[in-house]
This record gives C-alpha cells, sequence and structure tokens, in this order.
C-alpha cells in the first residue's frame, strides 16, 4: 500500500466531492419541476455544474504531479494503483450523491423559491444557504432514500439507449485526465502531446452529455410543468440517470488502460 499517499487521501477526497456534486445536480432539476420554477432550477443547475467543473480543473495538476513524483522503478503500476484508487472515490462520491438525493430535492426546492424571491441574485441566495438558521433546516430535512421513494419505478419507462450514453459519458469523463497522464507514460516521446489530449477527450465528453443527455432531461421537466407529463415519471428517468452515472465510474477502471493505450498510440499521427 505505499501507493496510497497522503496527496493520493487529498485528491481521491476532492474527486468524492466533486462526484457528489455532479451527482446532486440531478435534484435541481426535478426540484424545479417540483416547485414550477424551471427557469429559476437551471441557474441554479448551471451554478453547480460550473463549480464542479473549476473544482476539476483545480484538482488536475496535483494528479500530474503523482507522475512527477512516481518511483523510477515499477512506474507503471505505482502509477496505475494510485489513479485506480482515485477513480474508486468517484464512484463513493457518486453512491453519496445518490443517498442525498430525496433530502437536496427538497433543500434545492426551497432554494429556487428562494433565488426567485431574491430576483435571480446568487450572492444573496449563498448568504441565505450559509445561515444558521437555512442550514438547522436542512439538517431537519434530511432523510435517505427508502422503498416507498422507489415505489412506481418501471424498467419501461427508462430510456435505454439515454443510459447507455449517459454511462459512456460518465466513464469518459472520469477517465479522461487520468487515462491523458497514464499516456504520457506509455508513449514518453510524445508525452507533451498525450496530456494535451486530455481536455479533448473531456471536451467531446461534454457536448456529447449536453447534445444527447441534458435535453432529454429539459423537455421531461418542461412537461411537467406544463401538465404534459408526470412528475413520477421524470423522477424515474433521474434515477436511473445517476443509477447509469454509478455504472459509468464503475466502467471507467474498465476502459482506464485501455484508454490510455489508445491515446498513446493516436498520438502518433499527430506529432
Amino acid at each position: 500500500m505505499d501507493f496510497l499517499t497522503d496527496k493520493v487521501i487529498y485528491i481521491s477526497l476532492f474527486i468524492l466531492i466533486i462526484h457528489t456534486i455532479e451527482t446532486l445536480a440531478y435534484a435541481v432539476r426535478l426540484s424545479g419541476a417540483r416547485v414550477g420554477l424551471i427557469a429559476s432550477a437551471l441557474s441554479l443547475f448551471n451554478l453547480m455544474v460550473i463549480v464542479s467543473r473549476m473544482a476539476n480543473m483545480m484538482q488536475q495538476p496535483f494528479t500530474g504531479s503523482l507522475v512527477d513524483s512516481a518511483p523510477s522503478s515499477n512506474t507503471l503500476a505505482f502509477v496505475e494503483n494510485q489513479y485506480r484508487v482515485i477513480i474508486g472515490a468517484s464512484t463513493i462520491g457518486t453512491l453519496i450523491g445518490i443517498v442525498l438525493l430525496p433530502t437536496f430535492i427538497a433543500l434545492f426546492s426551497r432554494a429556487i423559491i428562494h433565488l426567485s424571491k431574491k430576483g435571480g441574485s446568487i450572492p444573496s441566495l449563498l448568504k441565505t444557504l450559509f445561515s444558521l438558521e437555512y442550514i438547522k433546516r436542512g439538517l431537519n430535512q434530511m432523510h435517505f432514500p427508502n422503498r416507498t421513494y422507489l415505489q412506481g419505478i418501471s424498467l419501461n419507462d427508462i430510456p435505454k439507449r439515454l443510459f447507455l450514453i449517459n454511462m459512456v459519458v460518465t466513464a469518459i469523463y472520469t477517465i479522461g485526465v487520468l487515462s491523458a497522464l497514464y499516456a504520457a507514460l506509455l508513449a514518453p516521446e510524445r508525452s507533451s502531446t498525450a496530456i494535451m489530449a486530455s481536455g479533448l477527450i473531456n471536451g467531446v465528453a461534454t457536448i456529447l452529455l449536453v447534445v444527447f443527455v441534458d435535453p432529454k432531461i429539459s423537455v421531461m421537466a418542461d412537461d411537467v410543468i406544463n401538465k404534459r407529463g408526470d412528475y413520477s415519471k421524470l423522477k424515474n428517468v433521474s434515477l436511473m440517470m445517476v443509477t447509469s452515472r454509478l455504472l459509468g465510474t464503475l466502467l471507467a477502471q474498465i476502459l482506464f488502460i485501455p484508454g490510455a493505450k489508445y491515446i498513446a498510440w493516436f498520438t502518433k499521427f499527430i506529432v
């Protein structure tokens, strides 16, 4: 367990928090449909996405430093073990987000109403959210998923292609930077090219998410507000999306090394 350094633990905690936030972002649309304020909900959703993306960018240099500090002997196995721990942290973070989903649906519902009352002022909303009174209310709202929460879920209502796309996109996004850094070790003569490929990989994953996944969920939320759709169906699909996200982080463990080898091979055509 020599590879489990303090730096790996800190990065893993950071990744855990990022994936928890990104999983809880699914609760925002549910909350918006619940209170009938989808536009205000999207503002809160965009805020969470920006925070998670910024946090992800902040941790990347520290993740890269694990390669620089790796021992000269058995380097590949050492770095692989470290990166697999980090990928595992993304799974744990997603699982925590799923467990906290019912609580945050209730909290986000209140937050969206506050945002609407305060004229869309994010600073005023944050001031309210971090007040002692609101934190106490939030603790009182805490509850975990139970059997009644999962009632009414039907596999027939789940868009299977959307489920698979979300799973694959999550896997790509989870390992994009890690596979690129590992590819730099596989092809040291093209290391800079391999590392810079991570931005392209994450960019493609983000585009796939925006094109294929986000619009579908947004339209379903609009249908609920306009009385053309059922809230329970939106909840079912959202639960399946966070489940596919969880499976995506597990798929990332499988794709990590093949992804790194592909990046290392692809750099031949760039240099």
